[in-house]
């Protein structure tokens, strides 16, 4: 079995990914407010700042700020996790022992985590994040997929509206969590 191993450091900034079983389905986009109603109760009973978030059809990535004395985002992921599948049919297939455990097969157990060590760590993760659906070739511009963050920070005069119309090399140099 494998040793995974977390970084717990109380108020930290973290970049996530976190994936579906069957990455061929498109259930994030699909069921985009349950997920939107999953993360907002998951954040009232267990308080974390979203510093930036794409919602892609099979996987989403997303950067957290937590409070100061609290390090537990594993207990976050499950309540949304755990919230968001509450709702969906049971359609999705399922193994011997997935069903054994009673699970569903919605996501993928595990997630990638990544403490952001600093400002340009941050910088470097916001802008995959926005980047992305242009990067999976959904959108030709960053602009034109509603479903992230990139939107919030343009209004609050961060980003320009035009921003991403390039590619951004810079932003691909390290390991986001993502096959390749």
């Amino acid at each position: 079995m494998p040793n995974y191993r977390r970084v717990w450091v109380p108020g930290g900034t973290y970049f996530f990914t976190v994936t579906l079983l069957e990455r061929r389905r498109r259930l994030l986009v699909d069921e985009v407010d349950r997920l939107r109603w999953a993360f907002a109760r998951t954040c009232a009973r267990l308080p974390f700042a979203m510093v930036a978030i794409v919602v892609l059809p099979d996987h989403l990535h997303c950067v957290w700020r937590l409070p100061e004395a609290d390090a537990d985002n594993g207990a976050r992921w499950q309540m949304i996790k755990s919230l968001f599948s509450r709702g969906i049919e049971r359609d999705e297939r399922r193994s011997a022992r997935r069903t054994a455990k009673r699970e569903r097969g919605i996501w993928q157990r595990r997630y990638w985590e990544h403490l952001i060590r600093d400002e340009g760590d941050l910088i470097r993760h916001v802008d995959y994040i926005h980047y992305n659906p242009v990067k999976h070739g959904y959108v030709s511009a960053v602009r034109d997929w509603p479903w992230s963050s990139f939107h919030r920070w343009v209004r609050e005069g961060s980003l320009a509206s035009d921003w991403g119309s390039r590619p951004l090399p810079d932003a691909f140099s390290q390991e986001f969590g993502e096959r390749s």
